[in-house]
């Protein structure tokens, strides 16, 4: 049975940080990562990891966001720095091996 347990998310202020966390058990997994979906909006990849460590970034988060992953613990994490409005939305963890696997998603808001 895959379990994907993600915390972290909450509401901050522009210009802020949140980390969020997803624990994964049941397996291990070729590449993980998070997609996020804001209200009315479909739902798209924010950074993805691969077990060795190879990672790929939307353009909207290059330099802002920093995803990493510890294979001992299975879990991956999202360091998510100098937030904007435009980052709120629904974020979503999932892990992949031939299926995918997907949390049941952390809200984040950035608001003043």
């Amino acid at each position: 049975q895959v379990q994907l347990v993600e915390s972290g998310g909450g509401l901050v202020q522009p210009g802020g940080s949140l980390r969020l966390s997803c624990a994964v058990s049941g397996s291990t997994f070729s590449s993980m990562g998070w997609y996020r979906q804001a209200p009315g909006k479909e739902r798209e990849l924010v950074a993805s990891i691969t077990r060795g460590g190879r990672t790929n970034y939307a353009d909207s988060v290059k330099g802002r966001f920093t995803i990493s992953r510890d294979n001992a613990e299975n879990t991956v994490y999202l360091q998510m720095d100098s937030l904007k409005p435009e980052d709120t939305a629904v974020y979503y963890c999932y892990a992949q091996r031939v299926t995918t696997w997907w949390g049941q998603g952390t809200q984040v808001t950035v608001s003043s």
